[in-house]
């Protein structure tokens, strides 16, 4: 009997953890807690916001203040802040009175309150603005690269994109310039390339600061299947990472590429072309979305349904609002309320929220 009595407690106990192996916040009437992935309420409603977990822990918002909770509900740090972003790298930007700093997971300052704003931890550094300007901190509050920059960037590839006396350029880790500022505008490097303004038109970069592409366009999306769809006067195509079209511009708006298909708009309708630009579902319907685990939400008349990669209806049009899927579940929203349905169109969770977000996974 005593072997059988652990054996159903070890389950019981295996079933609870795995339960909130994902948890999304949702809302009743006015106040905020989590759910499990069966709908039912393992944080009751009783906070005035709530941020995704990270780290284990998550932000929520009490009596006006900011504190930390764990996947029980049970404060971790008791609210007493007037701001707070989530843990990043054992460490959670919050803000007390006029500034901010940071604490670990305990509660205790690591970095004491003294910068007008603070970003999260990325890579061992955190942007922080001190007397009007942007510079990066270490996890022990030192400045590696002083306040000195109008914007920043995260870091990203080793290199900020940072703004300098209205014109960007990106740096080193240990704030030197790699490539000077001379651009109007400019985006984070992805794959060793950034896309970088000149004037009104856009271009990309190496990291060496040379034109791959020179600047041509109006607007420029990330390279996605080593095509990037481009905006020419008015109309978009998709180029190589050479600057060439392979897809012609023809196209009144244009999303990047995603399991293998790209969302265009012809006239008023959205539909999806291969990377040959061959329509593999012609446009058809008013909105849509990227495709994600093999389906795609669309929207035909004032409704959302998702289609497969040929087109075919697999989750008819019936809903107010959809979102992609994630983990074989999507959020959708009826009568005003959100719910959760499987690939098959059954709910997994009956509309009931007036707000939620998306499962996340519990660390």
């Amino acid at each position: 009997m005593k072997k059988v009595a652990l054996l159903i407690s070890v389950l019981f106990m295996f079933n609870m953890v795995f339960s909130q192996d994902y948890l999304a916040r949702a809302r009743k009437d006015k106040e905020w807690g989590c759910i499990k992935t069966d709908g039912s309420w393992v944080i009751n409603p009783q906070f005035e916001n709530i941020n995704d977990f990270s780290e284990g822990l998550a932000a929520v918002r009490k009596g006006g203040e900011w504190g930390f909770i764990d996947p029980s509900g049970s404060f971790a740090i008791n609210p007493q802040f007037g701001d707070a972003k989530d843990f990043s790298e054992g460490l959670a930007a919050i803000k007390k009175e006029k500034e901010w700093g940071f604490v670990d997971n305990k509660g205790s300052f690591i970095i004491n309150p003294q910068f007008d704003k603070a970003e999260s931890f990325v890579n061992g550094l955190a942007a922080v603005m001190s007397g009007g300007e942007w510079g990066f901190v270490d996890n022990k509050g030192q400045f590696v690269i002083n306040p000195q920059f109008d914007k920043v960037r995260e870091f990203s590839e080793d290199l900020s994109c940072v703004l300098k006396n209205k014109q960007w350029g990106f740096i080193d880790t240990k704030g030197n310039w790699i490539i000077n500022p001379q651009f109007d505008d400019a985006e984070s490097f992805d794959d060793g390339l950034a896309r970088v303004k000149k004037g009104s038109e856009w271009g990309v970069i190496d990291k060496k600061g040379t034109y791959v592409i020179n600047p041509q366009f109006g607007k420029i999306l990330l390279f996605e299947n080593d095509l990037a769809a481009v905006k020419k006067d008015k109309e978009w195509g998709f180029v190589d990472k050479s600057g060439n079209y392979v897809i012609n511009p023809q196209f009144t708006n244009a999303r990047s590429f995603k399991e293998g298909l790209a969302a265009v708009k012809k006239g008023k309708e959205w539909g999806f072309i291969n990377s040959k630009g061959k329509y593999f579902i012609n446009p058809q319907f008013l909105d849509c979305e990227d495709f994600n685990n093999g389906l795609s939400a669309v929207k035909k008349g004032k409704e959302w349904g998702y289609v497969d990669g040929k087109g075919t209806w697999i989750i008819n049009p019936q809903y107010e609002k959809v979102r992609n899927f994630k983990h074989g579940k999507a959020m959708v929203r009826k009568a005003g309320e959100w719910g959760w349905i499987d690939d098959t169109g059954k709910y997994i969770i009956n509309p009931q929220f007036p707000n939620a977000y998306p499962f996340v996974r519990v660390d």
